[in-house]
């Protein structure tokens, strides 16, 4: 028999809970469920709040098929708020909103990663988030990151701009800055100014573009996820990979004293834990005021 469970009121059916979706812990679709209800809810529909998001959906566990999609999913509840975003081919396009718990228990019983742009409903291509993805290029790794991720916070903090950062849950670390509403394409070509410095500054170490022959033994700095068009895992959405990794938010004296990949792995059992210990380390990107401007010129 399909579980019925209701939250909030509402009515949802749960499927296939005894599913292993995590072969490498034999985590099951239910313990997925039950992360997202008991551990990472209020957090993470706080960063979800107001914002469209795109699915990345894995229903056969990482193994399976993967794909991803903007597009409300066939059989979406009525109740679930979908927002106008409309695209250059389709002008009433519209996107999903998790704001409540019963929506986002609906989205996770689709097996899906969460991603989300820089801006907010309502405000398409307005940015209160710039983002940075740091991502290595083997063998070099986390470690790396975290070098350039700490010459980054430096770099920004002269520009009067407080980072953040987070595991991105699979290879590398996202740095994320509240903002001052700003169009995305000033907030891109500001990113990719940094981008281009950090790469003169420490050549042997970073690399803007993104060509993959450029990469080996260096940290690519992706500033495209600035683009209006462009999503980024959302903070504690589980990744699709063997193990149930997090994007999960980190210290800067994590980062400042990384010395292996693992030191920065984090999985959906360690996550109660850490919210108990550090509450969420990028509340402050929710918080009113607290974004800043850019300036004219990285």
């Amino acid at each position: 028999m399909t579980p019925i469970a209701e939250v909030e009121g509402r009515r949802l059916t749960l499927s296939n809970l005894e599913k292993v979706l995590y072969p490498a812990t034999g985590t099951t679709k239910g313990e997925v469920l039950h992360y997202y209800a008991a551990t990472a809810a209020e957090p993470l529909l706080a960063h979800l709040r107001d914002r469209p998001v795109s699915f990345l959906r894995y229903p056969d566990g990482p193994d399976g098929q993967r794909f991803f999609t903007k597009n409300p999913p066939p059989g979406t509840p009525s109740w679930v708020r979908i927002t106008p975003v409309p695209h250059h081919d389709n002008e009433e396009a519209g996107q999903i909103v998790v704001g409540d718990l019963a929506s986002l228990m609906w989205a996770a019983n689709l097996v899906v990663e969460f991603h989300t742009p820089q801006w907010r409903a309502g405000a398409p291509g307005l940015a209160d988030r710039l983002v940075f993805d740091l991502d290595p290029g083997a063998p070099a790794t986390a470690v790396e990151c975290c070098e350039v991720a700490l010459w980054l916070r430096e770099r920004l903090a002269a520009d009067g701009l407080e980072a953040y950062g987070k595991t991105s849950g699979s290879k590398g670390l996202h740095l994320l800055v509240p903002l001052e509403p700003t169009p995305s394409a000033r907030v891109s070509a500001y990113a990719k100014g940094l981008a281009v410095q950090a790469e003169r500054e420490l050549p042997d170490l970073v690399v803007h573009r993104m060509r993959r022959a450029l990469r080996p033994r260096k940290v690519f700095v992706d500033f495209s996820q600035n683009a209006a068009a462009k999503t980024t895992a959302t903070p504690y959405t589980l990744r699709a990979g063997a193990e149930p990794t997090v994007s999960a938010p980190v210290t800067w004296a994590e980062i400042q004293e990384c010395r292996s990949p693992g030191d920065l792995v984090f999985l959906a059992g360690d996550m109660a834990e850490r919210l108990a210990r550090y509450g969420d380390l990028l509340g402050p990107l929710n918080e009113p005021d607290r974004g800043r401007s850019i300036p004219d010129t990285a």
